[in-house]
């Protein structure tokens, strides 16, 4: 299939998304205000409970804000990461010479469900991850998958946004939702014989229960009249 792949966006910053910034410098003690300190932590399984440091991370507040050390409020929401680093590079001038600012996101993950062998939630490779990549993580689809209604929900300033793709033309590699975001929700819908065998199963268990009932009922009218 001779498709052109729409280009990979960038992904941006939404509201109560979790952000693991740093500075760094040539002189490290001119960089120590511009960090959160890291923070130490016990595991509980061992007797000797060795400790491992990890970075804090800044959560994006309802108002799309930040609150960085010296620096103080900055609005980030609807940025991307190159935004972000840009903006506080801008910020850091006369104040750290030749800073280098990074930034990843912590929280970014998709949800995968449905008819699919392993559902559940998966990381974010890198901020970024196609609807291919999500599906083999969740073990592909079933027998039973509808590839044609392959559904992805998405929230968008506020609004939520769905799509249906169709996993056997290759249409879905132009599609805006073939790169996934944080937490894009990805839904692969029962086929027809799902759909049947299920309609089935509850039709004989109904079945069933209608037979055991009136089994019971002729079994007490025939001990009443004993």
């Amino acid at each position: 299939v001779n498709q052109t792949m729409q280009p990979q966006p960038e992904p941006r910053v939404k509201i109560n998304d979790a952000l693991i910034i740093t500075v760094s410098a040539l002189d490290p003690e001119a960089v120590i205000p511009f960090n959160l300190p890291a923070v130490s932590f016990e595991s509980p399984t061992t007797e000797i409970k060795p400790t491992a440091q990890t970075y804090q991370y800044y959560t994006v507040d309802s108002n799309g804000d930040i609150v960085f050390p010296v620096l103080g409020k900055l609005h980030v929401v609807g940025l991307t990461q190159s935004e972000v680093i840009n903006l506080i590079q801008g910020r850091l001038e006369g104040l750290v010479q030749n800073p280098i600012v990074t930034m990843r996101f912590l929280n970014a993950r998709v949800t995968v469900l449905g008819e699919v062998k392993n559902p559940g939630t998966y990381l974010l490779n890198n901020g970024g991850m196609t609807i291919l990549e999500a599906l083999g993580m969740a073990g592909d689809m079933t027998q039973y998958a509808n590839r044609a209604t392959v559904l992805v929900t998405r929230e968008n300033n506020g609004k939520v946004e769905f799509a249906r793709l169709d996993m056997r033309s290759n249409e879905v590699l132009t599609s805006p939702f073939f790169y996934l975001q944080q937490n894009d929700v990805v839904y692969v819908e029962p086929n027809q014989a799902r759909t049947t065998s299920n309609q089935s199963i509850s039709l004989w268990l109904s079945m069933v229960g209608t037979v055991s009932s009136a089994a019971t009922v002729v079994v007490s009218v025939m001990s009443a009249t004993k």
